[in-house]
């Protein structure tokens, strides 16, 4: 038997088990997680679908509006832009419940809420029969024109192909929302693992005293971690984006110019954040912790892969604060709205305001040695 081995092993055990801080991030936060993202998922017993409804106020027997009256109530939580909305909830036993949110708003603001994944289909009529305008690549709008025909009229056939009206107005594919988010997920990435986890990592092998005993300034040590990691996230977003616009043709609709102080800020924000962070630790395992602390709900929470409104209605104020959600909001805005400067000057003030307060905080109890 190997006991040289199997002290060594016994040793690391022990040494894991010491720590505080590992024992929480190992056992205590992924089941904590576990246990969020299944009450906001598993825990529905309704599934939620929200469609966008565009009446044709031409049409005199509207069989939309007629079913909206009739078959619909209206909805208890107020939407975005107090648009007015209607339920329609369909039981299944074995399938579980389902609501339908009818959304009734005009053609424009329709298309907004497609691009901001708000809604999936945009139901619209004339003489003839509903229509359905959705992205056909999107799984979720599929599944609504599958159900939804029947139970707005029992003659419509579900798999009706010329009820079905492919988007064509740019922004409205998944690949449109996707983008954007991916962008603004890269920069907290790299703002927080690349600074942050450097930073520790430079403490735990007593690198930071051995720069403070030099004739170098600290502000300038921490200005070019800083530059340094600015520029490694513009050239990650604009490979992004270039690949995007060649492969994808996606287009950047809005200001070039606020896009460009967005980005700066979203870095800012996330670098006082990656200096907070490791302000104080210098034990790498706890650095580890707590920057996937800070990233992991933000990247599941945040609408990075989806819409954030899939969540329960009281966890949406609460999303809507976090910085990469402000991050990525703001530049679906300016890819696909066509947003310009005066448009997310609030986003851009926001993050500003987190990088400054964050950095200067993590200043103030920075440990150098």
């Amino acid at each position: 038997m190997n006991k040289p081995l199997f002290q060594l092993i016994f040793t690391q055990i022990k040494e894991f088990l010491r720590e505080p801080g590992a024992l929480f991030w190992s056992f205590i936060f992924p089941i904590a997680m576990a246990w969020g993202l299944g009450m906001a998922f598993s825990d529905h017993k309704i599934i939620v679908r929200s469609v966008a409804v565009v009446e044709n106020q031409k049409i005199k027997n509207s069989l939309l509006k007629q079913f909206i009256l009739t078959e619909t109530k209206p909805s208890k939580i107020v939407s975005e832009n107090n648009i007015p909305t209607f339920e329609k909830t369909i039981s299944n036993k074995k399938l579980g419940n389902t609501t339908y949110k009818f959304l009734n708003t005009s053609w424009d603001s329709a298309v907004i809420l497609l691009k901001r994944g708000n809604i999936n289909v945009i139901l619209t009529e004339d003489e003839k029969d509903i229509h359905f305008n959705f992205d056909p690549s999107n799984p979720e709008a599929q599944l609504i024109h599958m159900q939804l025909p029947n139970i707005i009229n029992k003659t419509i056939v579900s798999d009706n192909s010329e009820s079905i009206s492919p988007m064509t107005v740019q922004g409205t594919r998944y690949i449109d929302f996707l983008v954007p988010g991916l962008i603004a997920m890269g920069v907290m990435m790299s703002c927080l693992w690349g600074v942050s986890y450097t930073l520790i990592e430079k403490r735990s092998k007593k690198l930071l005293r051995r720069i403070v005993a030099t004739p170098l300034k600290k502000s300038d040590f921490l200005t070019a971690q800083m530059v340094t990691r600015v520029m490694i996230t513009f050239c990650e977003s604009l490979l992004l984006i270039i690949f995007s616009y060649y492969y994808f043709n996606l287009n950047i609709q809005g200001s070039i110019l606020a896009l460009s102080i967005l980005f700066i800020a979203g870095n800012t924000a996330f670098i006082g954040i990656a200096v907070l962070i490791s302000s104080h630790t210098s034990n790498v395992q706890m650095g580890n912790g707590l920057i996937n602390a800070v990233i992991t709900p933000m990247m599941l929470l945040s609408g990075i892969f989806f819409s954030y409104h899939n969540f329960p209605a009281w966890a949406i104020p609460v999303i809507k604060l976090l910085p990469l959600t402000i991050f990525a909001d703001g530049i679906r805005s300016i890819f696909i709205e066509g947003a310009g400067l005066m448009k997310i000057a609030e986003p851009i003030t926001i993050l500003f305001a987190t990088g400054i307060v964050t950095f200067t905080v993590g200043m103030k109890i920075y440990k150098w040695f």
